[in-house]
């Protein structure tokens, strides 16, 4: 968007500038010439005018000998001229700048022998200047696309190598998850499915058709992450987000766990790594809640603040050890951080919270290659412009006293 609106400016300024210099040498042929030629130089200015717009290089010769003739046009060579500089590109189109910038010294010279010193001076001003204002900005402008296709190339590098990182490292994790857990696993559904066809009572029957149900929904859930591991990102198999809280919270009240489930504001978007972060964030809350203090009310709460979430996880604290954290909390810190939240435990005498805080928008470093901001080119443009003028208003009238 602010590519369009800077060329839809500049294309705007182009257009008025073009109507002022008509205006200005239209009505200066109008006072100083008789009716059929100031009429005569209007149409010859207007057809330089559309030919700078379409062909810039071959209109400044065009410009220089209309400046030439009775009634000049020196707005109009100053305009061609840098419009000349700005395009100019072969050897073809310097031949013509040549061409154009003796034809004006040569009428200059012809209508005033006597004082060559004014006619360089004014060459300098009204062809040099501009024509030179032009070439700076024309390189200037190909040295910021040529940086900025570096910079696109840079970060396309950037985004491949990381891509590659993360797929190794993708690997890596699915053959150690499935080394190290899946034969074990493996083992548990076997020996509970065993005792679920063994020859036991009525109660214990139920509880262990539950162990067994469980085994078989963490080999699903092994497989599913391992399948997840090994495949690049696909949106059909996103990581489980704040939407599949209300399921999970359903999964642990089926084992016996009180869970209540709050949620106050309104919900925005996050990013995928964030909501998965909140996901686990309830999950390690739930499973400790379950493992510690298996008797207790577990209440979860989302707070949906302007530029966070809150994710609270409260349970009572009575059956909870006193001991430090295990690995479980630790490596949910770790996920929280790389997501650009914070985790915090609270425990106390009568409760242990586990609270998250993470950001709607996912976070990320500053970009060193990123593109300058639209400004800095038209600041620079307006640099140029000022300093032409100032040149034009101390050099020309210098050279007008001789």
């Amino acid at each position: 968007p602010h590519r369009r609106v800077r060329f839809s400016l500049l294309c705007m300024g182009r257009a008025v500038v073009t109507v002022l210099v008509f205006a200005a040498e239209a009505g200066r042929a109008f006072t100083d010439l008789p009716l059929w030629a100031a009429a005569a130089h209007a149409l010859a200015v207007a057809a330089v005018l559309a030919a700078g717009w379409w062909r810039p290089v071959p209109a400044f010769p065009m410009a220089a000998a209309l400046a030439c003739l009775p009634g000049g046009g020196d707005l109009l060579l100053v305009w061609a001229a840098y419009r000349a500089g700005h395009h100019v590109a072969s050897r073809r189109g310097a031949v013509a700048l040549a061409a154009g910038v003796a034809l004006y010294t040569g009428g200059r010279l012809a209508a005033d022998p006597a004082r060559p010193s004014l006619t360089v001076a004014t060459l300098m001003v009204l062809v040099g200047l501009p024509m030179a204002v032009g070439l700076y900005l024309a390189q200037h402008r190909r040295l910021v696309e040529t940086l900025d296709e570096h910079n696109r190339q840079l970060r396309s590098g950037r985004e491949l190598l990381a891509e590659r990182e993360r797929l190794r490292e993708r690997l890596r994790i699915a053959r150690d998850v499935h080394d190290s857990l899946g034969h074990r696993l493996g083992l548990l559904s076997v020996q509970a499915a065993a005792l679920e066809v063994g020859d036991l009572p009525e109660h214990q029957r139920e509880a262990v058709r539950r162990l067994a149900g469980t085994a078989r929904q963490a080999m699903d859930e092994l497989h599913d992450l391992v399948g997840t591991l090994r495949r690049a990102d696909d949106p059909a198999h996103a990581p489980p987000g704040v939407a599949d809280l209300d399921e999970l919270a359903e999964g642990f009240r089926s084992a016996g766990v009180p869970v209540t489930l709050r949620e106050h504001g309104d919900a925005r978007p996050l990013s995928p790594s964030v909501a998965h972060a909140a996901y686990r964030v309830v999950e390690e809350g739930l499973t400790n809640a379950a493992k510690h203090a298996p008797d207790a009310e577990v209440t979860v709460t989302l707070d949906w603040e302007p530029d966070a979430l809150l994710v609270t996880v409260a349970n009572d604290a009575s059956g909870t050890p006193a001991g430090g954290h295990g690995h479980g909390l630790v490596g949910l810190d770790e996920r929280v951080r790389l997501a650009g939240g914070l985790l915090r435990t609270v425990p106390s005498e009568t409760e242990f919270q586990v609270i998250a805080m993470l950001p709607l928008a996912e976070t990320t470093p500053e970009d060193p290659t990123a593109e300058r901001p639209p400004g800095a080119d038209r600041a620079r443009r307006y640099a140029v412009g000022f300093g032409l003028a100032a040149l034009v208003c101390l050099v020309f009238p210098m050279a007008g006293f001789g």
